[in-house]
């Protein structure tokens, strides 16, 4: 009913547990998105176009069945994931962690492509003037090729942390939808939905709507002090 009173103590519950995963898998997926594009952006070699349609598959595939690939790839009968758990003592399906994996996945692609046509618009001629004067692929990455797709790079980062924050199909298939453990806020939404508790779905719809909006507003704002 949508006469029914908030839980505060429910609401903030997935809403953190939301921006902490969509922070550290946005730049998990950042550091990732970052290195590859730069690798591919200045290299040319055979089965380079299928290499980068692996990379953008996540963007393209349903939740579910990446959600259903990560589940057989790190789930308790795979060897990854028995590995995990000698490690760490604890499976990774189920926990907080498998929603981080699982945004990292399907935020990658996007940071990927935003950066590499950032990388891809610089002029190549300023980085073959830094490494005439002596400076290391390090160097010219580091002082003159990202300063140059610094717009570029905060642009991926936000959409990224945006298509972190939204993610439902893959995270309900590996993290599950445990109260305070693995419930984010679109899953959140899925249940509050089902059993008819329209103020709560509610609540974080709006919530999930003005974190989103301010996250689009920030990628819009370099463009409009350029205009």
């Amino acid at each position: 009913m949508i006469g029914m009173e908030i839980d505060w103590s429910a609401f903030w519950s997935p809403v953190r547990l939301s921006l902490q995963v969509a922070l550290l898998s946005s730049i998990i997926a950042g550091v990732l998105g970052i290195a590859v594009a730069w690798q591919m952006s200045h290299r040319s070699f055979r089965g380079k176009i299928v290499l980068e349609t692996v990379f953008m598959l996540p963007l393209v595939l349903p939740p579910t069945v990446v959600g259903f690939l990560l589940l057989v790839l790190l789930g308790r009968k795979s060897l990854l994931g028995q590995w995990i758990e000698a490690i760490f003592s604890t499976p990774v399906i189920f926990s907080w962690w498998a929603a981080v994996i699982a945004s990292v996945v399907v935020a990658f692609p996007l940071i990927y492509q935003t950066m590499k046509s950032g990388f891809s618009g610089i002029d190549k001629d300023l980085e073959d003037a830094g490494r005439s004067i002596g400076a290391n692929e390090w160097q010219v990455f580091r002082y003159i090729s990202l300063p140059l797709a610094g717009r570029a790079l905060m642009t991926a980062f936000i959409l990224g942390f945006a298509r972190a924050l939204g993610e439902f199909g893959a995270t309900l298939m590996i993290a599950g939808n445990i109260p305070g453990k693995t419930q984010t806020v679109p899953t959140a939404i899925y249940v509050a939905v089902d059993s008819g508790n329209q103020t709560m779905a509610w609540a974080w719809t709006v919530s999930i709507m003005i974190i989103s909006f301010v996250m689009l507003l920030l990628t819009r704002q370099p463009n409009q002090e350029k205009a």
